[in-house]
């Protein structure tokens, strides 16, 4: 089963077709920049570019940086404000030729979907508890799972710490912006962590986006957390994939896996995780964080 994926970032917009069995694209992904200003047609042209690249006329899923309701937006926070209340779904259909062209469109959250992708066929499959995948990029999306059920738009890169929005200050774009060494990244990302396993009490963090495949530079940085910390395996595809699942499932009415088993296991089949050093056994309670540190840190 192929189902193709696409997922719009705030820098650039990238698909793929998707075995849905493996997880994995089957063929190269295509990638426009994402225009200025991403108001809904501009991205919607690119969105029909990389889906006509690959001559597709099936079902696709498209993730989208913001809130997502029945396929229609209801946050923007890093594309054009003009998004919002914008049925996203029914834009890309018609652009992609509507029903009658075969290119349905399914919309989710692009954390969401990066999520769903770890979870079924990534770092988190087999987990249960509260998971917590965190992408870092141009901001900070999240997904958040207790006992493989997605809990959606929990949009946790916008919670406010000492008076800063999280990903102003610890996306991989403030790092770019603030021109801030690995170690100084890191000492944000800690104390970002820090505030939302104080929130969840999450079993595991995994660490998405396109950084994930950087993790030996920042995670061995990251101290005092008491959740297992890990990089996301599918990296920076992991939103194309979990579109393709979203879509897959839209269209069958399954569970978003390729068989539509449930994203994991049933909890009585979980493997126990394995601590990691300085893990939960030697590591007091997890306090809420006093701030962001100074500018230089």
């Amino acid at each position: 089963m192929r189902v193709f994926g696409v997922d719009i970032g705030g820098s650039g917009i990238k698909g793929a077709p998707v075995d849905l069995e493996r997880g994995d694209l089957t063929e190269e992904r295509h990638k426009v920049l994402t225009p200025h200003p991403a108001t809904p047609d501009a991205v919607a042209d690119c969105v029909a570019e990389v889906v006509e690249h690959f001559g597709w006329s099936g079902p696709v899923g498209v993730t989208f940086p913001g809130v997502i309701v029945g396929g229609t937006a209801r946050t923007a926070a890093n594309v054009d404000k003009r998004w919002i209340d914008t049925d996203v779904a029914a834009l890309l259909t018609g652009r992609l030729g509507g029903e009658a062209g075969g290119c349905p469109v399914t919309v989710l959250n692009d954390a969401d979907a990066a999520g769903l992708a770890e979870m079924q066929h990534g770092a988190g499959r087999g987990r249960s508890g509260t998971v917590i995948l965190l992408t870092f990029g141009t901001g900070i999306g999240s997904a958040v799972f207790s006992d493989g059920r997605l809990l959606p738009n929990t949009e946790l890169g916008h919670l406010e710490l000492n008076g800063h929005e999280a990903e102003k200050r610890a996306s991989t774009k403030a790092k770019e912006d603030h021109d801030l060494s690995w170690e100084q990244w890191a000492h944000r990302v800690k104390k970002y962590l820090a505030h939302v396993e104080m929130l969840f009490s999450p079993e595991l963090f995994v660490i998405g986006g396109g950084v994930s495949r950087k993790a030996e530079k920042f995670l061995p940085l990251i101290e005092g957390i008491r959740a297992e910390i890990v990089p996301a395996q599918l990296r920076n595809n992991a939103g194309i994939v979990g579109a393709a699942m979203a879509a897959y499932a839209a269209r069958t009415g399954e569970p978003p896996g390729a068989d539509g088993s449930p994203v994991v296991a049933s909890p009585a089949r979980q493997p126990a995780p394995t601590p990691r050093p300085g893990g939960p056994a030697s590591r007091p309670a997890v306090e809420s964080p006093l701030g962001w540190p100074d500018a230089g840190r």
